[in-house]
């Protein structure tokens, strides 16, 4: 029982080491998922490596790859992958195969490919090759890291992160519209880390009239995400800042020359199909899992915040809550129309931090299904 408990924390240990290789990919694999690989022998790492990017090598390649830059062989060793190795080929050969060619003796697995063209028949493979198979290892864990892609295989959308700044009242502008800023340099610092996490930012057309803004990562490093913008009738303005960015603009709107117009301007357009005369959200979603995103993030106004939480298709929460009183003015769920206390928006698993003189709130939404 000892060494069964003993195996299990080694096993862990080495897990942990492919999540941390596996997180250096954040914001830059998607539509892959964020893989790291450790290989071990006689509990000595020999070659380690993650996925740096779509279309780089995969984990277990670049593992192998430094294997070899220190001279060693992967015959005999534990291979430590957070996801199940893939065995159909796509932009790269399949994974699986290699480990039973280069001699890898077992492979733990922090987790199953949800992805139907993989599930359970890359460990198969491994299996058929006379590999020792064991896992899952660390799951819960796995899964979170790559909750973006569990999303997107599972449910067809991306992994949504709603993002909201406010006061100690929970309004979240003033009664102007106003909201610059709420929250002190390094809670937006923070929120620009996130920016920087997510494949995509969304914000409505309102958010765009009122504010102008960039949508762009500053005060940290890390790529720009896709600019996303909700816009059922094109009155995005030609000189609006996330139009020369390149934004995407979603929309319900048939009129040709507004959309050729932002087009020149440098924005591109797709067209979703509308509900009860916007944008149809389910569609939005849909369409952003195409351009690759597997996570968005959403950062208002509060209508659009609202929406997301009423239709049931927000995952996670994320307020920055300041120390000021904002008086009148618009809040989270404003517009949300409720009968009865029984009907609020429910959350679960919250968490809480300080971040400069503010606080952030994270949780996810009782609504969002578990991974």
């Amino acid at each position: 029982m000892d060494k069964i408990v003993s195996d299990r924390k080694i096993d862990e240990y080495y897990m942990r080491r492919a999540l941390s290789l596996a997180c250096r990919g954040t914001g830059k694999t998607s539509p892959n998922p964020m893989v790291g690989c450790v290989l071990v022998r006689d509990d000595r790492v020999i070659g380690e490596g993650y996925h740096a990017r779509c279309g780089a090598d995969h984990a277990e390649v670049a593992a192998l790859e430094d294997l070899a830059r220190r001279g060693e062989t992967a015959r005999g060793a534990t291979a430590y992958v957070n996801l199940e190795p893939c065995c159909h080929v796509g932009r790269t050969p399949p994974c699986a195969p290699r480990l039973v060619e280069e001699g890898v003796a077992r492979v733990v697995a922090g987790m199953t490919d949800p992805n139907p063209r993989v599930d359970r028949k890359g460990l198969e493979v491994l299996r058929t090759g006379g590999v020792e198979v064991a896992g899952p290892c660390l799951e819960p864990e796995c899964r979170w890291l790559n909750r973006g892609f569990v999303r997107v295989q599972t449910l067809g959308r991306p992994w949504v992160t709603l993002k909201a700044a406010a006061g100690l009242d929970g309004r979240i502008a003033l009664t102007n519209g106003e909201s610059r800023w709420i929250t002190g340099p390094e809670a937006r610092q923070w929120a620009h880390r996130m920016r920087a996490s997510h494949d995509a930012v969304l914000v409505g057309v309102g958010t765009v009239l009122r504010d102008d803004p960039e949508l762009t990562v500053r005060h940290t490093e890390g790529r720009h995400p896709l600019r996303v913008v909700l816009d059922s009738r094109l009155s995005t303005p030609i000189g609006a800042k996330v139009v020369s960015g390149g934004c995407l603009i979603l929309t319900c709107c048939s009129d040709t020359a507004k959309a050729e117009a932002l087009a020149e301007a440098g924005a591109r357009i797709r067209r979703i199909p509308e509900s009860r005369g916007l944008v149809d959200l389910g569609a939005a979603l849909s369409c952003l899992v195409e351009e690759g995103v597997l996570s968005l993030m959403v950062e208002g106004g509060a209508r659009v915040l609202t929406s997301f939480m009423a239709l049931g298709l927000a995952d996670e929460l994320a307020l920055f809550s300041s120390h000021r009183i904002m008086g009148e003015g618009p809040g989270l769920g404003t517009g949300l129309r409720l009968e009865a206390v029984s009907d609020s928006v429910l959350l679960k698993d919250a968490r809480a931090r300080r971040v400069g003189k503010d606080f952030l709130l994270e949780a996810r939404f009782s609504c969002s299904p578990d991974l």
